[in-house]
This record gives structure tokens, sequence and C-alpha cells, in this order.
């Protein structure tokens, strides 16, 4: 049956992501409700703003009388919230806008979803959800081995988690307290086409491709788990559609990386793919530069995402390997999109410096 679907941050990276996906895949209404900070690009949203299935709504989830009447308007069936401020190292230079979002604005768009939903129908309540979208950075630093499961306890590590954390504990307690219809994943480390360039991936292809060093945190020996965006995408509509009320699911791409054989990885991939480097240059691999550890940055992270294999039938369909030759090639056909992106307040500098 189609449905309605509000998508909080909605131009960031995710959830533009998630808004192709359905726009693309489904036959589902879609309203974009994103308040366009830095990190958030209607660019990106380019190829589906024509639908008549598409709505964006500028907006603030910390305004809750707003976010009100936009659920009075277009009387969404599922709630798909992906607003926050997402960047570790931001969160160590300014923690305070991470709070305002993630944890207050959570809690006021909790409070309006909340009160919308009691006045629903009986029919409407029986499939609303409120699906929240969170990080596996809550469960904090990960040993050499074992993998993070959704019965981990929380032990976030840096501004940014620890508001996430938060946020989780939030939606949780409304669940519990209120009988709120919400469901819950945490996922691994995206990356993919539109991604911001203050993120690893996209900012070691831009700044190799102008002849930049490249950032390498400490030696190089911390790992994720990377997951493709539009696998992520996929897996957001699996949850949301067929997840049970109430419950977590960790979401992961099986792809457990070391940071500096990801940068090694990109580096040959160019070596590859550009035949006339930048003056000066035979090798992008010379770019790399090691560089001084964030504070606090955890070791390792790592999904079990056996749970939503398992129950829900979702799985990755792209590998590491695949999926960075696609997102690699993206960035080498769209410099357009990226100039626009680099134009504004993000110039490639390092961020999150403060002990």
């Amino acid at each position: 049956m189609r449905k309605t679907i509000l998508v909080t941050g909605g131009a960031g990276f995710i959830g533009s992501a998630l808004i192709r996906y359905l726009i693309n895949n489904t036959e589902n209404t879609v309203v974009n409700f994103d308040k366009l900070t830095y990190a958030g690009n209607l660019e990106s949203l380019a190829s589906v703003n024509d639908s008549t299935r598409y709505h964006f709504v500028h907006g603030d989830i910390c305004d809750r009388s707003f976010v009100a009447a936009t659920f009075e308007k277009f009387q969404p069936d599922y709630i798909m919230h992906l607003a926050a401020e997402s960047h570790v190292d931001r969160s160590i230079d300014g923690p305070g806008e991470f709070i305002q979002t993630n944890i207050v604005g959570t809690y006021e768009l909790l409070e309006a979803a909340r009160r919308y939903y009691v006045s629903l129908s009986d029919d409407k309540k029986s499939t609303f959800k409120f699906h929240h979208i969170s990080t596996d950075e809550v469960y904090g630093d990960l040993g050499e081995t074992g993998l993070f499961t959704e019965k981990t306890a929380y032990e976030p590590s840096s501004p940014y988690s620890a508001s996430k954390a938060a946020s989780d504990h939030l939606v949780r307690a409304w669940h519990r307290t209120y009988n709120f219809p919400v469901v819950l994943t945490n996922c691994s480390n995206n990356y993919g086409p539109f991604h911001f360039p203050e993120k690893l991936i996209p900012l070691v292809i831009l700044n190799a491709l102008y002849a930049k060093q490249l950032p390498v945190y400490g030696d190089g020996s911390q790992v994720r788990d990377w997951l493709y965006v539009e696998d992520h995408a996929r897996a957001l509509y699996t949850v949301v559609t067929r997840g049970e009320v109430g419950e977590t699911y960790n979401i992961g791409g099986f792809n457990e990386k070391k940071n500096i054989d990801v940068v090694k990885t990109i580096c040959n991939h160019l070596n590859d793919l550009i035949t006339e480097k930048p003056v000066g240059l035979t090798d992008f691999n010379d770019l790399i530069t090691y560089v001084a550890d964030r504070p606090g940055h955890d070791v390792r992270y790592a999904i079990d995402a056996n749970k939503i294999n398992k129950e829900l039938g979702w799985y990755p369909e792209e590998t590491f390997e695949s999926g960075i030759l696609k997102t690699i090639q993206w960035y080498l056909d769209n410099q357009d999109w990226c100039k626009n992106v680099k134009d504004g307040s993000y110039q490639g500098e390092r961020l999150g410096q403060q002990g």
C-alpha cells in the first residue's frame, strides 16, 4: 500500500540516498524536512526534484510547532529521522550544536510525532512508525576481536557519539513510557556518491585530484566497517516497512578495513584511472601524510548484522571493492557538484584538533 514517508535530514548524505531510493524504487510519497545546514545539499536530489511524489519543506526539527504543522499538512505514515550533526571532528570543535540538534531536536520531534500519533485513526495508528537512524559509534571502542550487536552496552567516546546515544535513549524511552511505535537502526561507516568532503573517503579523493596532502590520523590502523550508502538506503526501507516495533537493527557492510588501507586503495585506483596526474606527481600514494590523531579516537568498529539478515532478509549488494570503485568514478564524473560543495563553508581544512 502506498505510504507517505517524512524524512528528516533528507538533503544530507544518507537522507538524500534514501529519498532517491524511495522515489525511484517505490510508489510512496516522500516529504523531505531539512534545515539545510552546511552538509545539506539539494543538488543531491536533482534527479527526483520533478517527481510529483516528492516534496521539500525547509524547517528545523527544534521548531516543534512548525514540525507539527508539517505533520498535519502531509499526514505521514512513517517518520524516518536522519537529521543530525554527524561529524566527530566538528563535535570536538563545537559540541553545542550537536547537543541542540541531536538531543533537543530529537526530543522536540518525538513530542510533535507523539501528539500527531495520538490524533490518528485506529487504522492509521496500526501501521505508523517512527524510525530513528543512528550510528555504531554509540557503542564506543571495540577490541581487536568481536562485533557490536544490538545488545552491546553504550560507551560513546566523542561529543557526537554521546549526543547520538542520548537520542537513542530518548526514542526508546518514548516507546516504553508512551507506547509510541518506534524502530531503531545503528549503522556502520557509510560511503558513496554525494558524500560531503569532510569525511575520509571523499576528502582523500578530492584532495588527491588537487595534489593536496592526504591526512591519515595516527598510524592509520583504525578499523571501520564500510557500508555503501545505497545498500544502507535499502536497509532503512526494509526496517521501516517490515521491522518489529520496539526493536533495534544493526546495519553493516561486512567490510572491515584499516583506514590506511582505504586510503591506499583509493590512491591505487586513482593511479589506474588518471593518466595525466598533477604536475610533479607520479603516484598518489606519495601524498599520504600521517598527522596527530584526533582526541578520543576509537580504534575499531565492527557491526554484527545477523539480526537484519536473518529476520528481515536484507544483505548488502556491494563489496568494498565494487563500492569504492563506483564511488571514485562518481567523484571523477561529478566535479561540478564537488566544486559547488567546496565553495561553501568547508575548504578541506583539518577539523577536530582541540584537546
